[in-house]
């Protein structure tokens, strides 16, 4: 059991995954819990150091989520983060009030105590280093520290930007260090987790593997474990994980949905099969998803029928395989933290494949080797694993597949002309060596007809849209900024042969406010 941990208390930041990543990036490990955690979960956790997140509520709030008072006395580190810095004050005796003008953004953050938390930020003996850009998202401020504390720093708009009672080792910030636009960040973070909570960076990869297939033989025993897999990341490498973990114990059931890209079994079979000797059974199931998808265009339906379907078909597959008692489920961490969430953090945006679409009375148990990691830490796994790159560092695919690419209704006919598209779009992507550059790309059929000329004559035809995103996790994404040439290929290609298509329009919005999935 792993000695060196912090523990994150969410209180509704969108920033609260971030919080969590940044401190594992340290390696050291980093759970997340909801505000109102129990007094003695979080005892059980034994955490090192604790951090209370930022949210968008006010202390003064109706419903202001306050958590036990008594974390204060648990004898760890803590350290706030804006309103997890304005509820440190208010609870332990200070004054909050309303800031005569709203912070948001950009700010420069001056630095007054350079120690602990701020050591190696700023060096006050060189011009103008004592001042450092940071993120602001407030609007209350602290207007009286508690009694013990001390203020470390301030800016233009807040007289206590940063403050600590360096005795009970407590600090806040009423800037996020998690983000990337607050220059010295990581370092903030780092200073909390190894100068003030004294943890020590075990938390590895390879320290990771050696316990997971240790709590997989143990968990399985004897008996026989299914994998679902998909050809994505997630699944692939949950499957390789059990494998070297529990061997010819493990089959693999790929399932044809029916609305998978072009060629996705053959592509699976041979990296598992082949290159790592596992038991795949294929499974083509597509006539019965997309039946029972027929004439549903709403997203979460479409998500909902097809994770409880996918689960319906393991289970009786699964029965037809002596001695199955469990079902290994590539969850990440961050499907976990929106599944539990409570009421208002971390919103859940839409049902997730993997935890949502699950049978309430399914009869396989669940392995999920993964449900602490967070993707970048899933690919990191994967090369450790041994597994070749063209599978780790494929884009992220939706649970329900091109379903939710597939504006509105579903049909074979709008299915087979948005593969068609799909292969185009990545074929040209790779071709200009843009794929690695890019955190996802894939085409949209769109649920609208556009008048066309094809030769001399007049056509009324189908709209792809071309999607492609740049981002570092996935929480928040930028339109790729895609050559004019590289677009006017896929354009081209998409409308010459790709029948049914006769326009190309490509998504120029960012998350947020969109999502990077049009459904």
């Amino acid at each position: 059991m792993l000695e060196d941990k912090i523990l994150v208390l969410d209180f509704g930041s969108q920033y609260t995954q971030l919080i969590a990543r940044r401190v594992r990036e340290n390696n050291v490990y980093s759970e997340i819990f909801p505000y109102n955690a129990s007094l003695e979960k979080i005892r059980n956790f034994r955490p090192e150091g604790i951090i209370l997140s930022g949210g968008p509520s006010s202390v003064y709030g109706k419903d202001a989520p306050i958590p036990d008072l008594k974390i204060f006395d648990l004898g760890v580190p803590i350290l706030g983060i804006c309103y997890g810095m304005q509820l440190m004050a208010h609870m332990l005796g200070g004054k909050v009030a309303k800031a005569a003008k709203r912070e948001y953004g950009r700010a420069e953050l001056i630095i007054d105590d350079n120690s602990d938390l701020f050591n190696g930020i700023a060096q006050p003996s060189a011009p103008n280093a004592e001042r450092t850009v940071v993120w602001m998202s407030h609007g209350d401020r602290i207007e009286k520290y508690p009694a013990g504390f001390t203020p470390m720093a301030h800016t233009e708009n807040s007289p206590v930007a940063a403050m600590a009672n360096k005795k009970r080792r407590f600090y806040a910030l009423q800037f996020h260090p998690e983000v990337v636009h607050t220059e010295k960040g990581r370092e903030i973070i780092r200073n909390f987790v190894f100068r003030i909570c004294g943890s020590k960076p075990v938390w590895t990869m390879k320290s990771f593997i050696e316990t997971a297939k240790k709590e997989i033989r143990e968990k399985v025993g004897n008996q026989r474990v299914v994998c679902g897999i998909s050809g994505g990341v997630d699944s692939s490498v949950t499957a390789v994980l059990v494998h070297e973990a529990i061997g010819d114990a493990l089959t693999c059931i790929f399932v044809d949905n029916g609305v998978l890209r072009h060629d996705e079994a053959k592509k699976v079979e041979q990296m598992l099969k082949k290159s790592f000797r596992m038991k795949i059974k294929y499974v083509d199931s597509s006539e019965r998803f997309l039946k029972k998808l027929k004439g549903v265009s709403d997203p979460e339906k479409k998500r909902k029928i097809i994770g409880n379907e996918f689960i319906r078909v393991f289970d009786e597959e699964a029965m037809k395989i002596k001695n199955v008692s469990f079902l290994a489920q590539g969850t990440l961490y961050p499907d976990v933290i929106e599944s539990v969430s409570f009421k208002g953090p971390s919103a859940t945006i839409k049902s997730h494949h993997n935890v949502g679409g699950l049978l309430k009375k399914m009869k396989l148990k669940l392995i999920e080797p993964l449900r602490e990691l967070f993707k970048d830490e899933v690919r990191v796994l994967g090369h450790e694993l041994g597994m070749p790159d063209e599978v780790i560092n494929r884009h992220p695919f939706p649970g329900p597949g091109l379903a939710i690419r597939c504006i509105s209704d579903i049909t074979k006919t709008r299915l087979d002309i948005l593969r068609k598209a799909d292969v185009i779009v990545l074929e040209e992507i790779r071709a200009a060596g843009l794929y690695d550059k890019i955190w996802q790309v894939f085409a949209v059929l769109l649920p609208v007809k556009s008048v066309g000329v094809m030769g001399d004559e007049r056509t009324y035809d189908n709209v792809i849209a071309v999607r492609a995103v740049t981002s570092v996790d996935g929480m928040t994404a930028d339109w790729a900024k895609i050559p004019y040439d590289v677009l006017g290929k896929i354009s081209n290609r998409i409308i010459n042969e790709v029948k049914g298509v006769n326009r190309v329009v490509y998504d120029i919005s960012s998350k947020p406010p969109s999502t990077i999935e049009w459904e």
